[in-house]
């Protein structure tokens, strides 16, 4: 699997300049406590897809729709994977060796899948070199200056803002190595489309047109659901797979 690049060519806004440019996104996201799509990238567009993180076997990548079959479980577009594998154990603790032994990366969008999406949303905007790119201010080891950057306002997520061209999306690091982290919010000037990774999930979510989102779910190299801005991300709203309770 590729590994991202430093900061690379992103430029890191100093004070408050051109914050502005998130202003659309933070007021158009739904309440955070709802827990949808929506929440996380606003719910403007025609579409939305549901782009799946791998899991691995070794260097080889392993969809969620092979670990359900193989849990005996179903695929569908609002699928969890404790409900695709039935236990709360193979969340940051076991692995099934004959499957998987590496879970999908949580909050961050690997490399690979943020590849093939670059090539289909370069498509699908006028500003291909002018795009906008947010990363929770959470994390520990941030590539971006805390003291001097941008802040997004995002509802629960504060961000810290940069700017760049498209294709770093895919080999930027938003986290100082050995850490790598994808940015968590980016979207073009002209606003034509928004990619969110919120750090709590397995799944990266896109809002564009009916084309872009069309596009992406015919693009090789991602395991890819269409779903409505109002479904639910939360461990529980997989609802065709029994999803055991949370431990205590």
């Amino acid at each position: 699997m590729r590994r991202r690049e430093g900061l690379g060519s992103l430029r890191q806004l100093p004070g408050d300049v051109d914050v502005r440019a998130a202003d659309w996104v933070v007021a158009g996201v739904r309440n955070f406590a709802d827990h949808t799509i929506g929440s996380l990238v606003p719910p403007l567009f025609e579409a939305y897809a549901r782009v799946l993180h791998p899991a691995a076997r070794g260097d080889v990548e392993v969809s969620w729709a092979q670990v359900a079959a193989a849990n005996g479980r179903q695929a569908h577009p609002s699928m969890e994977w404790v409900g695709i594998t039935g236990s709360w154990a193979f969340l940051h603790g076991q692995v099934q060796a004959e499957v998987w032994d590496t879970e999908p990366d949580e909050g961050s969008l690997p490399a690979a899948q943020a590849e093939a999406l670059v090539t289909v949303l370069a498509g699908f905007t006028s500003a291909a070199d002018d795009c906008f790119y947010a990363v929770w201010d959470g994390f520990g080891a941030s590539a971006l200056d805390d003291a001097t950057a941008s802040r997004v306002q995002m509802p629960q997520r504060p961000m810290l803002l940069a700017t760049g061209p498209l294709w770093q999306a895919a080999r930027v690091s938003m986290e100082t190595p050995p850490w790598e982290q994808s940015p968590s919010l980016w979207w073009p000037a002209d606003r034509a489309w928004c990619v969110a990774t919120d750090v709590d999930l397995m799944s990266t979510y896109v809002g564009g047109s009916r084309a872009c989102i069309d596009a992406v779910l015919a693009a090789p190299g991602l395991e890819v659901w269409e779903v409505p801005d109002s479904q639910r991300v939360s461990f529980d709203s997989d609802t065709l797979n029994p999803v055991p309770p949370p431990p205590v």
